[in-house]
């Protein structure tokens, strides 16, 4: 069984997969400092309570956009299997030919994310990932990823309308049924969720005019990605698991 670990700015996800199948998910708050014997224990108790045993556990690969935790995530790893993980990084076999001005700006989860589109999908596939950034992210025919948008994610977004304005308060974010809002809360769901959706549709058409692709798959995945991927018909594929299936192809890649 594979353990693989997505670190985002947010969270931190698992899944336990084995040949494709996924047997387990489940997160941790990524701000939360953790020593390596607290990432082992937390881990322990969710395979215990998944009921997958930890010797079941023979690969691990990790992707992180978040340096700081990872000296106590390996290590609690370690600890708990025996097993150093693999780190998504520079000299990692992903199937992703890097074209960006500096190579070294591209973070681990868009090629991740990339990997498995690319893999699945084919080239000419753009990937939205609606996390605590909204990355567009196109991959190309022949691999290559040359062009990426990044935007404030929607909780971004939301959290700078309560926190920086006296008045508006916390809200949920979900679509409201109209964009015609006559309260408070559903103006703020309203112009979060509907102002999204104009954001996604407009730049989709835009890199499709400028790259010249009249056919470009798009498929979406993080999060909040399902509440925008049912409300435009421009998103073709909404696919949760695409950065784990991504950390599944790529770790395949690399120990063969």
């Amino acid at each position: 069984m594979l353990l693989a670990i997505d670190v985002g700015n947010t969270n931190t996800n698992f899944a336990v997969i084995n040949n494709g199948e996924f047997l387990a998910f489940f997160a941790m708050t990524t701000k939360l400092p953790r020593t390596s014997d607290e990432f082992s224990a937390a881990i322990r108790e969710q395979l215990m309570i998944k009921d997958l045993p930890i010797d079941g556990i023979d690969g691990c690969i990790v992707s992180s956009v978040v340096p700081a935790i990872m000296h106590s995530l390996v290590n609690g790893i370690i600890k708990l299997t025996g097993i150093r993980p693999m780190e998504v990084g520079a000299g990692t076999k992903t199937g992703i030919k890097i074209r960006l001005a500096n190579a070294k700006e591209a973070g681990a989860d868009r090629i991740v994310d990339l990997a498995a589109a690319y893999s699945i999908y084919g080239g000419n596939t753009m990937v939205i990932d609606f996390g605590t950034a909204t990355t567009y992210d196109l991959v190309e025919k022949d691999g290559s990823f040359r062009y990426g948008i990044t935007c404030p994610g929607i909780r971004i977004s939301a959290n700078a309308l309560w926190s920086d304005t006296a008045k508006l308060p916390e809200i949920e974010i979900k679509l409201p049924d109209t964009i015609l809002a006559n309260d408070t809360v559903s103006s703020m769901q309203a112009g979060l969720l509907y102002g999204c959706i104009g954001q996604t549709e407009y730049i989709i058409k835009r890199v499709k005019e400028e790259a010249g692709l009249k056919e470009m798959k798009v498929v979406a995945t993080g999060g909040l990605g399902g509440i925008i991927s049912q409300a435009t018909s421009m998103i073709d594929e909404y696919d949760r698991r695409l950065t784990m299936k991504g950390l599944e192809i790529i770790y395949n890649k690399n120990i063969r």
